[in-house]
């Protein structure tokens, strides 16, 4: 059974490869959805894929790659979009 989730991720997590680490990561955990930059620095992952492989995401987005700074990360639980891949988005 699948599960959607929404993390935001609070800190030094822009112009550190949060996003394409995160893109990585989600591949190899057969996870789809995309990691975007929003406006006040915060970066949003939209997840979906399994339960245990979403915990493992949203444990790894609580330090992410070894040059970010994480200082808080807010998960919701949503409804599923059928994301047929993970992607990195601009904005």
């Amino acid at each position: 059974m699948s599960e959607h989730r929404t993390i935001r991720v609070h800190g030094r997590v822009q112009g550190v490869f949060f996003r394409e680490s995160t893109r990585k990561l989600a591949e190899k955990l057969g996870l789809c959805g995309f990691a975007r930059n929003n406006a006040d620095g915060t970066v949003t992952i939209e997840a979906e894929g399994s339960p245990e492989a979403l915990d493992h995401l949203e444990q790894w987005c609580r330090h992410g790659p070894p040059v970010a700074r994480v200082d808080k990360i807010e998960v919701q639980r949503g409804e599923m979009q059928q994301y047929t891949a993970f992607e990195v988005r601009r904005s």
